[in-house]
């Protein structure tokens, strides 16, 4: 049985765009499969595309339908800069523990765009490198030091004080580490798509489906499920992004809710190169550009209470994003045309729970992806590789505590 919560509300910008449908059936009798994907967003999708095409029998439910949860709240800045800078980070998890998450977000970020080529998704990906702006989490001294920290493992990026960013990108800020290689995307069009791979490998989808209990017995999980058909598997991945599972230990994961707009089209008043852009701050205000020239801006974030009290903030958060989008940018029209509010999972070092539950033996899940959704919902899908009884060399660094 899931914690049940409303995700999102509001108009998410991706409904202006048509999404290819998702093929789902009613779950009418038992059925058996090597492994179940308990959810169909951006993470389910992806594991149940992987592990189809590892040679596994592959179902996957949700309880609303493919891509109706967080995944159309994303506002899709896919990038390899983790929420917690590499510096700080060093001082939570160690050096070794730091640089290795730092790389292997990274190296997620060449693989997904790979997997895209490859699979030939339609989902508008485009290269976009990211401005990162000083604010009150590193000022100006400490960003330097954190770019300093980046290239030593590898990882290239540009100091830009004040007069060479506002020289070359038009914002009058302190500074900014400017890096390459992340990726603007429909979020929703690349779950389709990965769900539509899947389904060319004989993945089978059910929905809606709710999992009220899981059950091992000889070796496999038996779920129930609230409208009466079993559904056994050799495994199960729980995919069910911020509404946690009752096995799934809360721990160290925090529910955080967010608010975001959209602009209308402008193409001719973006600024220079489209980069991503989001600060140094906490919260921070981040935003990026739409193959369209719509602005998507978000940021405002606060601990979530309670869905009524979130949802009533739309308005007010939603003029205050525009208002700081307008002083960093005066010359564009920043009134919404859209706008929306989701809730995330994150946690306190700033990186994703990926692993098996502890005492439950044959569930995997995934959790507490925070402001990286998409990019640790790829590493989800490469550490699948456990359900193989093949190891990771980084699986450590996102396990459940022992």
């Amino acid at each position: 049985m899931k914690r049940k919560l409303d995700l999102r509300t509001g108009i998410p910008v991706w409904q202006a765009y048509r999404m290819p449908g998702v093929a789902t059936k009613p779950l009418m009798r038992d059925v058996k499969a090597d492994v179940l994907v308990v959810g169909m967003g951006i993470s389910g999708a992806m594991m149940a595309e992987t592990l189809a095409a590892d040679g596994m029998s592959v179902i996957a439910i949700d309880r609303r339908g493919p891509v109706k949860g967080s995944t159309a709240a994303t506002t899709a800045l896919v990038q390899f800069e983790i929420d917690q800078p590499l510096s700080l980070l060093i001082g939570k998890i160690g050096k070794d523990r730091a640089e290795r998450a730092w790389r292997r977000s990274r190296l997620a970020l060449f693989n997904l765009k790979a997997r895209i080529a490859e699979l030939a998704i339609p989902c508008g990906p485009v290269e976009r490198n990211s401005l990162y702006l000083a604010g009150n989490v590193l000022d100006p001294g400490r960003l330097r030091e954190e770019g300093e920290r980046r290239r030593s493992v590898g990882l290239q990026s540009l100091y830009l004080p004040r007069a060479a960013l506002k020289e070359r990108f038009g914002i009058d800020r302190k500074a900014a580490l400017l890096s390459a290689g992340n990726l603007a995307l429909d979020p929703r069009k690349l779950a389709a798509g990965l769900f539509h791979a899947a389904a060319q490998k004989g993945a089978r989808f059910y929905a809606p489906i709710e999992a009220t209990e899981f059950a091992a017995t000889n070796g496999k999980i038996s779920v129930a499920t609230r409208n009466g058909p079993t559904i056994t598997a050799g495994a199960v991945v729980l995919a069910t992004g911020y509404e946690l599972t009752d096995i799934v230990p809360a721990g160290k994961h925090q529910v955080i809710s967010t608010w975001a707009i959209a602009t209308k089209p402008q193409p001719r008043a973006l600024w220079p190169e489209e980069t991503f852009i989001w600060e140094a701050s906490d919260p921070y205000l981040y935003m990026r550009s739409t193959g369209d020239g719509r602005v998507i801006c978000g940021g405002e974030d606060e601990e979530f209470t309670d869905e009524d009290r979130r949802d009533a903030l739309i308005g007010e958060k939603s003029q205050r994003i525009a208002e700081k989008l307008g002083r960093l940018f005066p010359t564009l029209d920043t009134k919404p045309q859209f706008a929306w509010t989701g809730s995330f999972g994150t946690t306190s070092s700033g990186l994703p729970i990926i692993g098996h539950l502890p005492r439950h033996p044959g569930i995997f899940a995934v959790m507490g992806y925070g402001g990286n959704g998409i990019t640790f919902s790829q590493i989800a899908s490469e550490i699948r590789s456990a359900l193989a009884g093949r190891p990771d060399r980084d699986a450590d660094l996102f396990a459940f505590a022992k």
